[in-house]
């Protein structure tokens, strides 16, 4: 337990420097006197580094033992996070968040590893969920946090919060994380061999596609409620807590619920967030029942996560490292995509309302692929989990 919480410490304090930054654009724009539209591209440099950095670093460091690896990592954030605090140019602040964002989906695939092979295989999802606990906090504490600091003291002060408490993950893995005496890791080829399986890239797919309806509501939700007019946009902030409580409660019960029975749960959650997404667009003229589905929404959304991780994992049986960080990716690819779509609804002639049953259907499709990838029996996942540990 000490080890886990220490990897969601990690992931914690990695994850709020990608969260904070559309908290503190505005000050970043004016201190190095770039438009808020050129200071998002910090936005993107992240996302970028981590849908293509990510797996390409993840396999090249395939055959570095684990606890050096995962040291180097935490120093390439403590320095990226520094130079941020310091840069004295738009550019080098750019470079340096890229830079960042490349460790970002190595690390956390590594930790999302260590973790589910300390437990049973029939607690994967559970392990997944408490991991990625630690990206919950960051949105809801970490981002809220950063952006008083950066309000208080200034942006640089945000990014030197944000490397001290990478630098006190570093010191805490050095002192906790051992080191197995017969540790063998897959070298780069049978890393990269394991996305040729049919099995991986479906459950891949499922992470992309069954993601983007929800992220698509949560990049627009602003959008959303002002549609909704009055003082709906005044409630944004406080809808947004809501939306990370019920993704923080939806994570947990969604991986306790993948061990009980992923066949029945993995489907049934993702039929309940179509579910609600078509139910937000009946109720979408009340802003008191648009603020209970959107911690709906934040809840299931969530849920269905740890199961989806913990498939890709158990799919690429002997090597799923770099399965996890092109998952991370997937992810990222959903998020664009939402940005596209959604943008493409909003500025119909419909207005943005609409999204909610695009969602929904995005979110029926993954519902399909995940019926499709639940044929194979549980317990060959088992086993491929078990071959993975040893």
């Amino acid at each position: 337990m000490l080890r886990l919480a220490i990897l969601m410490f990690c992931v914690f304090s990695i994850t709020t420097g990608e969260f904070v930054v559309a908290g503190i654009l505005p000050e970043v724009a004016t201190d190095l006197g770039v438009a808020v539209g050129t200071a998002g591209l910090l936005v993107t440099a992240y996302a970028v580094g981590m849908i293509i950095g990510g797996p390409v670093l993840t396999a090249v460091t395939a055959g570095i033992n684990r606890k050096p690896l995962m040291l180097g990592l935490l120093a390439v954030a403590v320095v990226g996070n520094a130079i941020s605090a310091l840069a004295p140019e738009f550019p080098l602040l750019l470079a340096a968040r890229m830079v960042t964002a490349l460790v970002t989906s190595t690390f956390f695939a590594q930790a999302i590893v260590i973790a589910v092979q300390s437990a049973t295989p029939e607690r994967a999802g559970t392990m997944v969920a408490r991991l990625a606990f630690g990206m919950n906090l960051a949105m809801i504490l970490g981002a809220p946090i950063g952006t008083k600091i950066g309000a208080q003291w200034g942006w640089r002060a945000t990014f030197a919060t944000i490397a001290v408490a990478c630098l006190i993950g570093l010191v805490l893995v050095f002192w906790q994380l051992t080191r197995p005496r017969t540790e063998r890791r897959a070298s780069a080829a049978s890393e990269l061999r394991v996305l040729r399986r049919a099995p991986v890239l479906l459950a891949l797919a499922v992470t992309a596609v069954g993601n983007v309806g929800v992220l698509m509501v949560f990049s627009y939700l602003g959008p959303l409620l002002t549609d909704l007019g009055g003082h709906a946009t005044t409630q944004l902030p406080l809808l947004l807590l809501a939306y990370g409580i019920g993704a923080t409660i939806g994570n947990l019960v969604g991986g306790a619920l993948y061990d009980r029975n992923p066949r029945l749960f993995q489907p049934a959650l993702l039929g309940l967030l179509a579910a609600t997404l078509v139910g937000t667009w009946f109720v979408a003229t009340s802003t008191a029942l648009t603020g209970v589905a959107v911690v709906a929404i934040g809840l299931f959304g969530f849920a269905i996560i740890p199961g989806m991780q913990a498939r890709v994992m158990m799919t690429a049986g002997d090597a799923p490292t770099l399965a996890m960080a092109v998952n991370a990716s997937g992810y990222q690819v959903a998020a664009a995509c939402a940005g596209l779509f959604g943008g493409l609804i909003a500025d119909s002639s419909a207005g943005p309302r609409p999204i909610y049953l695009a969602a929904a259907g995005l979110t029926i499709c993954g519902l399909l692929m995940t019926v499709m990838t639940t044929r194979t029996p549980r317990g060959a996942d088992h086993k491929d989990a078990i071959v993975a540990a040893d």
